[in-house]
């Protein structure tokens, strides 16, 4: 099948290898900025040619990213000539961090693409914790940074307060529309939104597991209750609940009760014991598909999988986490995607070519800003009228005739 498509009270500076990331524990490295040094955009970003020969369903080209709310920008000559541009991009990271194989990687590869497009230097700092989030972007904004990336939903209030105080910085928030107070619209005129209708493509993930299910038991569980996660958790129980309805089955979801919208949350998101037992606690539930949602979380649900000594098949979320890590390839079902790379290398470009436009990009199915990854290793075992019928609510989904229910679907 194709795609369906901290800081401790200082700052230890120091230079490194171009790509790498510092994770030193406890400790925030705030390198000094650093030439683009990274692998070509063919090798970092996964809308290359090499990495994916795009057909049918596939998702996630440049192009196709930028069909959403924003328009597209022009093509940036990036090929070294000229006068080098006096333009430094930034990210902070969640508390997952840049390694997570998950969105903050992701975020990571498209800053690194697209400094490596602009021909710039490039500055990164991870987080450890919430509470490291105004002092990281504090220390952006002193390092001189001309448009900063921050990663993730939590980083949402420390985003907005720095971008109000900091108004000729360019900010790009990923998977937040930096709407504290509710009316509708960003609350600051320099933070550009780059958000993620995962529900739909998780209502098709929903769908094939109930279609693959041999238990009738499928679950489900998240890092936190936030809306990017239970967004997926939330778009999944729809999909079964339709291969329900159309199939006269009773599947079962764990992990997540629509009506009270409430599930099984492991309080973060590291890949620990308590993840590994609530994954554990989800299995002997007699699921045979399961869901984490929560970057590294899914390592310890691999590792109760393989523990249980069953055939239990694992949905990555984020990126294709069978590319990003082949460890756990043998137990994806697939993946649920967001572009997540390729929208932070569109932006990074445009405020690098001063083009910057605050629309806020809203992915969806429709522009191939979120989708399934392919089945790689359970191809096999995904029927060949399964696999056309999630073609089928694809295209119904984006003509309207099915609703998929979310935030950002209201």
């Amino acid at each position: 099948m194709s795609r369906l498509s901290l800081l401790d009270n200082h700052w230890i500076a120091r230079p490194h290898r171009a790509g790498a990331v510092d994770a030193t524990l406890g400790n925030v490295i705030a390198p000094t900025p650093r030439r683009s040094g990274c692998a070509s955009l063919e090798d970092t970003v996964t809308f290359t040619t090499k990495k994916a020969a795009l057909s049918g369903l596939a998702m996630f080209g440049a192009a196709a990213l930028l069909a959403g709310c924003a328009s597209a920008p022009e093509e940036s000559g990036g090929d070294g000539g000229g006068e080098a541009l006096d333009f430094l991009p930034c990210m902070v990271s969640d508390a997952g961090g840049f390694d997570d194989k998950s969105f903050n990687q992701l975020g990571f590869q498209g800053l690194q693409a697209a400094a490596e497009e602009l021909g710039v230097e490039y500055n990164e700092v991870e987080s450890a914790a919430e509470t490291d989030y105004a002092a990281n972007l504090s220390s952006l904004v002193d390092q001189g940074c001309n448009a900063i990336v921050t990663v993730g939903f939590l980083l949402a209030p420390a985003a907005l307060e720095s971008a109000q105080q900091n108004p000729d910085i360019e900010y790009i928030s990923i998977d937040d529309p930096v709407d504290q107070d509710f009316d509708g619209t960003t609350d600051a005129e320099n933070i550009k939104p780059i958000i993620f209708d995962t529900a739909q493509a998780a209502f098709l993930a929903g769908y094939l597991s109930a279609g693959v299910s041999q238990t009738g038991v499928v679950g489900t569980f998240g890092g936190m209750n936030i809306p990017t996660v239970t967004i997926f958790m939330d778009g999944f129980a729809q999909g079964v609940d339709h291969y329900n309805e159309e199939n006269g089955t009773a599947v079962k979801v764990v992990g997540w009760d629509r009506a009270a919208e409430d599930g099984s949350f492991t309080g973060g998101f590291e890949a620990n014991d308590t993840a590994r037992q609530l994954a554990q606690g989800i299995i002997d539930q007699n699921v045979d598909v399961l869901l984490p949602v929560g970057g590294p979380i899914y390592q310890s649900a691999a590792a109760a999988i393989e523990d249980s000594g069953r055939e239990i098949a694992l949905i990555g979320v984020d990126a294709d986490v069978f590319e990003t890590d082949p460890s756990v390839g043998s137990l994806l079902l697939t993946s649920i995607m967001k572009g997540i790379d390729v929208g932070v290398h569109e932006a990074i470009v445009e405020a690098g070519n001063g083009e910057f436009d605050t629309t806020p990009f809203v992915g969806t199915l429709e522009n191939d800003g979120v989708g399934l990854a392919d089945y790689h290793d359970w191809a096999d075992r995904v029927p060949a009228e399964l696999d056309a019928k999630l073609q089928e609510l694809r295209d119904a989904i984006v003509a309207g005739d099915i609703e998929v229910e979310s935030y950002l679907a209201e």
